[in-house]
């Protein structure tokens, strides 16, 4: 059948699923699980005839869209809240998983442009960090606490400072995602150059190993969530620059409800990192190098696991083998 022929013969059809997912009609669980499993089919014969269509692009991207429709809209049995993020959240993960994969990119070159500017600057930390930091730094190292600046104030105090410093830093590598993503890619290059020089700053001091039995034991919540945190910041700016087949607003509203879901999935890790850093951080250089790198190494395995490897589980699960051809 010739592709031009095959688009005339099911564009009513495919207009009309575009109306269900946008909510101008109204459909029950098996409606949708009707429309889906047709859905399927053209789709596997535009994979199979015009594989590289955008027919073929188009008639993915609205499976994918079904695809979540069935499941936001199935009965959920157990605990709402335990569903988000046993399912719903990793499932959306899942879905937009590249933009993962390019936040971590993004992460790593701003990282190193931070270690090269403090390679071949020697300014450059103190006006990344401030000079009032780095001198009480240099002297917390000439004393051999390499992490004396995190056992300032009260653990209580500085946990409560600290997760909700954390959570309006992530709120901005999301937020600012609705500048067609510059603004994420803006904060997370703050971020990250940051990070990058702080590190070699230690480095410089012949400290490097003290501070990351410190710094890291609250940093891989910390930084792992902040990098899924500029993910949906790039998601919300994708929705916006490319709508696909969706009106410029549709795609918005349903790039930003989706992307928040994630976001807010990235709320406990944060909580978590900030009670470390309170609690923890400050008995660092005290504690059997041992239990530094269980707590370090625990924490990458957990969070490590919830993005990258568990959403692909439950999308396996849940998917039946008609199913194989989506996303």
């Amino acid at each position: 059948m010739r592709e031009v022929y095959f688009i005339k013969q099911n564009k009513e059809k495919w207009l009309g699923i575009e109306q269900v997912i946008q909510g101008k009609i109204k459909k029950n669980p098996d409606d949708l699980s009707s429309l889906y499993i047709n859905l399927i089919n053209d789709l596997s014969f535009a994979q199979t005839y015009y594989p590289k269509s955008n027919t073929t692009v188009y008639l993915n991207h609205l499976s994918s869209q079904i695809f979540q429709k069935i499941y936001k809209t199935k009965r959920v049995e157990e605990n709402r809240l335990l569903y988000f993020f046993k399912t719903e959240a990793p499932l959306l993960v899942y879905q937009y998983r590249r933009y993962l994969m390019y936040a971590f990119i993004f992460f790593i070159l701003f990282t190193s442009i931070g270690v090269l500017s403090a390679i071949y600057d020697k300014d450059f930390t103190n006006i990344i960090l401030g000079e009032g930091y780095v001198n009480e730094t240099i002297e917390n190292i000439k004393k051999g606490n390499a992490v004396g600046v995190y056992q300032s104030g009260s653990t209580w105090g500085s946990t409560i400072g600290i997760i909700f410093n954390n959570i309006g830093v992530g709120a901005k590598l999301y937020l600012y995602g609705i500048a067609g993503g510059i603004g994420t890619l803006y904060a997370l290059l703050s971020n990250s150059v940051m990070l990058g020089s702080f590190q070699y700053f230690f480095y410089d001091y012949g400290a490097l190993m003290d501070s990351a039995r410190g710094i890291w034991l609250h940093g891989v919540f910390e930084i792992f969530s902040m990098v899924v945190e500029a993910m949906c910041g790039l998601i919300l700016g994708a929705s916006i620059l490319f709508p696909k087949t969706l009106s410029r607003f549709n795609s918005f509203k349903s790039g930003f409800k989706d992307s928040f879901k994630i976001f807010l999935s990235t709320v406990p890790f944060t909580i978590c990192a900030g009670i470390i850093e309170g609690y923890v951080t400050r008995h660092a250089l005290k504690m059997p190098l041992i239990l530094n790198l269980i707590i370090i190494f625990g924490s990458l395995v957990i969070i490590g696991f919830y993005y990258f490897i568990y959403p692909s589980i439950v999308y396996k699960k849940i998917n039946t083998p008609t199913n194989d051809a989506i996303l």
